[in-house]
């Protein structure tokens, strides 16, 4: 049982791979859980959800009409929930915007990369800026290995709604990071590319003409369709300048 829980409940091996999914996903929905917990069936995904929700381990609002998303319920909440307060619930947009990037976490670490002596080595989440003296919180950051080393990259996934300079400012702050040395004290590794992930090609070619002001080198850029298994790895990514679209490997 969890605190004040109306329901007790026994946890499984693939709750716990979710509750621990959930330590630094934040939040999660039911296609998403299906990947992380192993449920190969929607009807048992929302069957247990809902068990670990009433059990007080998860909380869960919707997403229009029918969008269920969950997230952990922590020791504050439950603090709040013994007062008799009601606790915030996560913004829309923090909402859909943690999605996009767990989309992407999903993909690159539980799909098959499509090419010889490759394969996944990590994922980091992000909830503070990377150091002091460089306020960037990057979206995530994963590593892929390789018979020739490990390629770094960061992840940042627009949904479109935030002002160009604000995108224009973050960008400089990684091309501050690639060029101060910071990185490599940071990480532990030489380079690292940033993969930007937005929502049309209009709005592609909005932010590559904004990078491209300020540099040519570590930004790649393509469109949310693009995350399909089928198309992430292949020629969907451009760089801030030059029209021949690129493969990640």
């Amino acid at each position: 049982m969890a605190g004040n829980n109306r329901t007790g409940i026994v946890l499984q091996q693939r709750d716990l791979r979710l509750l621990e999914a959930l330590e630094t996903m934040r939040v999660i929905d039911r296609e998403q859980a299906k990947v992380v917990a192993g449920f190969r069936s929607t009807t048992r995904a929302n069957v247990r959800l809902l068990a670990l929700t009433k059990a007080g381990f998860l909380r869960r609002a919707f997403l229009g009409s029918n969008q269920a998303v969950y997230w952990l319920a922590n020791r504050e909440l439950q603090r709040l929930r013994k007062r008799g307060e009601t606790a915030p619930e996560p913004a829309a947009l923090f909402l859909r915007h943690r999605l996009e990037i767990n989309r992407l976490q999903l993909l690159v670490q539980y799909t098959g990369i499509p090419a010889a002596q490759c394969w996944f080595g990590r994922w980091q989440n992000f909830q503070q800026p990377l150091s002091d003296s460089l306020p960037l919180i990057p979206d995530g950051y994963f590593e892929i290995n390789s018979s020739q080393g490990i390629r770094s990259s960061f992840v940042e996934i627009d949904l479109g709604t935030e002002a160009i300079p604000v995108f224009a400012k973050k960008a400089s702050l990684y091309l501050q990071l690639a060029t101060s040395g910071d990185f490599p004290k940071l990480f532990s590794r030489a380079q690292f590319r940033v993969l930007v992930v937005t929502t049309s090609a209009s709005r592609l070619n909005n932010l590559r003409a904004v990078v491209a002001k300020l540099t040519d080198k570590i930004f790649w850029f393509t469109t949310r369709e693009s995350l399909a298994t089928e198309r992430f790895w292949s020629a969907a990514w451009l760089r801030p300048s030059g029209d021949q679209r690129q493969t990640l490997l």
